[in-house]
């Protein structure tokens, strides 16, 4: 078993509280450590609330289902469930791919992430660990992922340049990142779908599905990367056509 693999079955409420443990020393030499990426063209919605909608209202329409469905995924399968929120998808991530499966859960707020662990601990569900993860990298283990999911979220990433490039090492081969999101602009907590490929191309990924999902809330795409990982300064960002439209602070859509 490997090392990533190893971290990932440590118990759940101790993921919970390893990052608070962090010398500040330790975290400057590692802002000091990060390599230079564009910044986006673009608003980014602002974090308002942990959920998209009820627990109850989204299995009425089967979206969980159906999201993992055309995702692939499958029992035995290691999962990330990016921007977790209150875990509608981790805990349902947990029941698909079964106990021989893996589901990391991460949120970047602490409160949430604390939540999170102590409902999976509640559920007894095994085979989910829960960790804190930066707003540019959700320091995913290497060569560890079948699927990475981030439902209804992406909007609210300020660089998804250096989000997807430390994303990347976290796939295994064949593995794939799976977006949820609605068709609108980034400010009104959506992506537009053009947008969304465009800027997992700059970082060497390829849309291999797209696909309207009103059941949950609008679309689902799938990229896989291909090709080298560029170099940071390399990295061309994607352009907004007219003028740059005044976020709006209401209404937080997350996983």
């Amino acid at each position: 078993m490997s090392t990533e693999m190893r971290w990932l079955l440590l118990p759940v409420l101790l993921l919970a509280g390893c990052d608070a443990t962090q010398p500040r020393a330790a975290n400057a030499q590692h802002e000091e450590d990060k390599p230079d990426f564009p910044r986006a063209d673009r608003p980014v919605a602002t974090i308002v609330s942990a959920r998209w909608s009820t627990e109850e209202a989204r299995d009425r329409l089967n979206e969980a289902e159906a999201v993992m469905n055309l995702a692939g995924i499958a029992s035995g399968m290691t999962v990330a469930d990016i921007g977790a929120g209150e875990g509608y998808y981790t805990i349902r991530l947990a029941q698909r791919v079964g106990p021989d499966g893996r589901v990391l859960a991460e949120d970047i707020i602490p409160e949430i992430r604390d939540a999170l662990a102590t409902r999976v601990a509640r559920e007894r569900l095994d085979n989910v660990s829960v960790r804190l993860g930066e707003p540019d990298d959700a320091k995913l283990p290497e060569n560890s992922f079948d699927r990475v999911l981030m439902v209804h979220m992406y909007h609210e990433i300020a660089e998804p340049y250096a989000f997807l490039w430390n994303l990347r090492p976290g796939l295994r081969p064949g593995g794939r990142v799976v977006v949820v999101d609605a068709e609108r602009r980034t400010q009104n907590h959506g992506t537009p779908p053009a947008l969304l490929r465009c800027e997992f191309a700059a970082v060497g990924y390829r849309q291999v599905a797209l696909q309207r999902m009103p059941s949950a809330g609008g679309y689902i795409a799938m990229f896989t990367p291909e090709g080298a990982r560029p170099r940071p300064e390399d990295i061309k960002p994607c352009r907004l056509p007219g003028p740059k439209p005044t976020p709006s602070p209401t209404g937080n859509h997350r996983g």
